[in-house]
């Protein structure tokens, strides 16, 4: 009987096991360093921010599922080594205790590790991440704590936005610290993130953009940040600066990506045969791009893993690419994009250009309605369409991005989609969708 070991039990873990254990009599180890898995950390910020009833569903599986299914769960067991010649793992458990599992495939899901400033201080304690479940239960409890008053979070991108809503949340004085000018810089163009800084700032979180850590002053514990702009008195340090791939296990067997992901085709294969890497540890293929890039999400680390259990599984499947497709709502503005902005194109060198409309959702006659502003951005030559991107401040219009997620995957022109058929109703849109009419407006 064949012989799969999967390293780490998150999103791209956890579904490569059961497109293997559904699809074939493998046998099937899943080793995980941690006590608990399934953990969804993307909903760390709605859970220490109060805004959902406890941490109980963002664990969407247990080892019990795995292992009804016939799969050896190991947890809290750490993989220490891979005999890639002997095709053998060699792992640790907390007691002690030394593992070997042989596999005849294996599958990387090491995920990622998140980015540490190496700055003077960076030992104090009450400096943290935000990544790990236990993490999230540290963060909580020193929200608890009312002498914890001030509250830094290192980087306004996706987590440390929403890490910034959930601390003002619970009504501690937070300060939103950035080496870049803006908020959230990787998805967004200005048009959009001014209004996300507005919000923020609106809401009362100090802004400190184009401020780069310098050093972190306390005795035992952090008292204050220094930048090059001033210091800053705080009881509590969010680390949201980004993540890299974790690379660890195998970055000297396998090939890698420029930002050290291990680089792998589109059946999650690596340039070892017997091996394959899914998730934040795995490079992707990028349709808006048309090439290799390096896009960490739980939606694209699910994808990963479903492919290359389907493959190990005997189904040859290939990924389709993807869009890097993500969202966010702070304080109710909601913003969704798909693809590459303007900016991140041009650093790509995707030659582009791009048509804005800022629009009602609803006739003006309907009495509830909102504004909606929409950027698609498409290929200069080519005309296809290669990101959108969308806010509102009260309707929910995430469902659209997914239609320019598709029109990216299937290269819909510009030009097509102004004529696209979008039903018509009151309740719903105007007679004249304001998708069509910004892609009518294209040049």
């Amino acid at each position: 009987m064949a012989k799969t070991v999967i390293i780490g039990t998150n999103h791209a873990g956890l579904a490569a096991a059961n497109a293997i254990l559904d699809n074939s009599d493998q046998e099937v180890v899943m080793i995980e360093r941690n006590e608990n898995f399934s953990y969804l950390s993307c909903g760390t910020a709605l859970w220490v921010g109060k805004q959902i009833d406890g941490v109980d569903g963002l664990f969407y599986t247990n080892r019990e599922d795995f292992e009804a299914k016939g799969a050896k769960v190991r947890t809290q067991t750490t993989v220490e080594s891979i005999d890639f010649d002997g095709k053998v793992v060699h792992a640790i458990t907390q007691q002690g205790d030394k593992v070997e599992e042989s596999y005849d495939k294996l599958v990387l899901a090491t995920g990622s590790i998140p980015i540490s400033p190496k700055v003077p201080g960076r030992e104090l304690e009450n400096i943290t991440f935000m990544k790990k479940y236990e993490e999230g239960q540290n963060i909580d409890q020193m929200f608890e704590n009312e002498n914890v008053k001030n509250i830094a979070v290192i980087g306004a991108g996706y987590i440390g936005v929403e890490m910034a809503e959930a601390a003002k949340r619970r009504n501690k004085n937070v300060l939103l610290f950035d080496a870049l000018d803006r908020c959230l810089p990787n998805y967004y163009d200005t048009w959009f993130t001014d209004d996300m800084d507005k919000n923020l700032a609106d809401h009362g979180i100090e802004l400190h953009y184009g401020e780069l850590v310098k050093e972190y002053k306390g005795s035992d514990k952090v008292e204050q940040i220094v930048t090059e702009k001033g210091e800053y008195d705080v009881d509590l340090v969010i680390n949201a600066i980004g993540f890299l791939p974790n690379n660890q296990l195998a970055k000297d067997h396998l090939e890698l990506f420029a930002n050290g992901a291990y680089l792998v085709d589109r059946h999650q294969q690596t340039s070892d045969p017997d091996v394959y890497a899914v998730g934040d540890c795995a490079t992707v293929y990028s349709n808006a791009l048309q090439g290799t890039t390096y896009i960490a999400l739980a939606s694209n680390a699910l994808r990963t893993g479903i492919v290359a259990g389907e493959n190990i599984a005997g189904n040859p499947v290939e990924s389709p690419g993807v869009q890097g497709s993500n969202g966010i709502s702070i304080f109710g503005h909601h913003m969704v994009s798909t693809g590459y902005s303007v900016e991140l194109a041009a650093k790509f060198n995707l030659d582009v250009k791009y048509t804005d409309i800022e629009d009602t959702q609803k006739p003006e006659f309907m009495k509830e309605n909102d504004s909606i502003k929409l950027r698609i951005v498409y290929e200069t030559g080519s005309r296809r369409i290669v990101g959108a991107q969308m806010s509102s401040t009260t309707s929910d219009i995430s469902m659209a991005i997914h239609m320019f997620s598709l029109a990216i995957e299937r290269q819909v022109t510009i030009d097509e989609l102004g004529m696209l058929d979008l039903f018509f109703l009151p309740h719903f849109n105007q007679p004249y969708n304001y998708i069509n009419k910004a892609a009518l407006a294209a040049e």
